[in-house]
């Protein structure tokens, strides 16, 4: 029989733990899916972990570990996906927002031969007005750089074990791994789904937090702000020749320009163009030094009892 492994990344979801395992546990007994579940503490600040502990004793097929320190959901999914032993794997938020109604249909495409099945978005819910603009920018800029639609993805969804194999093969360690399951190919198929109102606890992500997320991710995964530095290079160079060129003939004519006017813009323009553009490569240069270090996505200090392997204080099974 196959099995569904569903990973669960949590940060300070003590109120959620008991609530999302009993429902998903639930669901997978009423659909006759063996299952596991993967909870990952994400170094919670308050009782995640003891609660992940707790319900793993009252079953068995609940397993969690806890991040030494808040290491980002990233690091998150990708522990969770080490841990899961499944022939399929969902990843899903702790807080229930990702409807489990929709596993049943996603494991049915699964054993119907896709091998990537997508929650796409058909409604996003409750949110304020400056969340849910920032978060339209967002993936707007993000299917932008990546050259494939985010506008409704999210990290919801299905992987077969083959295409999960391939994302653990990755040496990488700063990860994306929404565009990285695009990226990967496979057989794909997609369900719909409303995001739900969290019944605890409040997201974690605000407007600022969900800006240096798309910094992090569209610079770990395309290339294109780098060739922007050339584009804007190019606009000055043609801005620079235009004016030198009205310059030129205005002191032809007797009628140069007089004072400084001029002179400053240009400074300010170029100078406001070199700080953009070290600041690009800056960033990319700081993304390579992360990655020759070779530190670990994430270190883990506490598993629960049924976790096999020697993953404590290591960043993968076996280390």
């Amino acid at each position: 029989m196959s099995l569904l492994s569903i990973v669960l990344p949590s940060y300070n979801e003590e109120q959620n733990i008991e609530n999302t395992s009993k429902t998903l546990a639930s669901l997978m007994e009423q659909n006759g899916i063996d299952y596991e579940l993967i909870f990952i503490s994400d170094g919670s600040r308050d009782k995640t972990f003891e609660e992940i502990l707790r319900v793993s004793q009252e079953n068995p097929r609940i397993r969690g570990a806890e991040f030494s320190r808040n290491f980002g959901k990233e690091a998150g999914i990708f522990a969770g996906l080490e841990l899961a032993a499944g022939d399929a794997v969902v990843v899903m938020d702790c807080d229930l927002q990702h409807p489990p109604e929709t596993i049943p249909q996603m494991w049915q495409k699964w054993k119907e031969g896709a091998e990537v099945v997508e929650g796409v978005k058909s409604r996003r819910g409750k949110e304020s007005l400056g969340y849910r603009l920032s978060a339209g920018l967002f993936y707007r800029i993000m299917s932008r750089l990546l050259r494939m639609d985010m506008s409704a993805s999210s990290d919801f969804k299905l992987l077969d074990r083959k295409v999960v194999d391939v994302l653990l093969g990755l040496k990488e360690r700063n990860t994306f791994f929404r565009a990285l399951s695009f990226w990967a190919g496979f057989r794909r198929e997609t369900v719909s789904y409303e995001v739900q109102e969290r019944k605890y606890g409040k997201s974690k992500w605000s407007v600022w937090s969900l800006m240096r997320y798309a910094i992090a991710n569209a610079t770990s995964f395309s290339t294109l702000p780098l060739q922007m530095v050339t584009v804007m290079g190019m606009a000055s160079i043609l801005f620079s020749v235009i004016l030198a060129v009205q310059t030129l003939v205005r002191y032809l004519k007797g009628n140069s320009v007089e004072g400084f006017t001029t002179v400053i813009l240009l400074i300010l323009i170029v100078g406001g163009c070199l700080m953009l553009s070290l600041g690009i490569i800056g960033h990319y240069i700081a993304r390579i030094y992360e990655e020759v270090k070779g530190r670990p996505k994430y270190i883990i200090s506490r598993v629960t009892d049924n976790v096999r392997g020697d993953v404590v204080g290591a960043w993968h099974k076996g280390d």
